[in-house]
């Protein structure tokens, strides 16, 4: 299916993400999940509206090989953080963004993880989508800890990706009000990095309640980013944590 079919697709899914009463705390989960962090939990977000800031990304330590993402506070923007640089990206218009460094920014919900030795894994030439991706990362990692994080780097042919763009003063409690003002842009024929956290155990929390997957994307030149809906892609290579 075409990228331009998956766009209003991907928004009413997105929609169905679960409902929990169950009060999320920040968590360092670096005992048991090989050095993961998160906090906050997209559901609360989703559901109860707790839009403000759970952590500066500025007092976030060390930087050396840190890996994360999540939205703005206030859903104004996407962030992601891709070893120790971190970039902030909103809505400019239909069919513009703007992405910058950010020396200060906060968030929701977040996970992050710092990674400073990776495993090259060729992606054969079948795997395309983001479905056969997350297939292929889960029958890579069948001993790894988990969740982890991961990062995809070379071409795609294209792409979707979103930015959060919420008006000022929405009230949410829904995923139907959490998305107004999310704008999608469609990507081709890019060089790009692709940063990603994989879990079979926290949907709701930082992945949506069908995937195991979180994934930000991030231009070569560094002029577009934001979360990934979709892909095809074209010569890639995976790495996967090396603890």
């Amino acid at each position: 299916m075409a990228i331009k079919n998956l766009a209003l697709i991907l928004f009413a899914v997105s929609l169905c993400s679960c409902n929990s009463n169950k009060k999320e705390h920040s968590q360092n989960l670096g005992d048991r999940y090989a050095g993961i962090h998160v906090v906050g939990a997209m559901k609360n977000v989703m559901w109860k509206g707790e839009l403000e800031s759970s952590i500066n990304l500025d007092t976030i330590a060390p930087k050396k090989g840190l890996y994360g993402l999540g939205p703005e506070s206030y859903l104004t923007g996407e962030l992601l953080i891709t070893d120790g640089t971190t970039y902030v990206s909103k809505v400019t218009s239909d069919t513009t963004m703007i992405v910058k460094e950010a020396s200060k920014a906060s968030a929701p919900f977040f996970v992050y993880a710092n990674v400073t030795n990776w495993q090259e894994v060729d992606i054969p030439e079948e795997v395309t989508t983001i479905r056969d991706l997350e297939t292929l990362i889960d029958d890579k990692t069948e001993d790894f800890k988990k969740p982890f994080a991961f990062k995809v780097v070379g071409s795609v042919l294209d792409a979707l990706i979103h930015i959060q763009n919420l008006p000022p003063g929405t009230k949410v409690s829904s995923p139907e009000d959490a998305h107004i003002g999310q704008t999608n842009y469609i990507l081709q024929d890019e060089t790009v990095e692709i940063i990603g956290f994989f879990s079979t155990e926290h949907q709701g929390v930082f992945t949506h309640h069908d995937s195991y997957l979180h994934m930000h994307l991030i231009t070569a030149n560094k002029t577009q980013m934001g979360h990934l809906d979709a892909l095809t892609m074209g010569e890639m290579k995976l790495y996967l944590p090396l603890y």
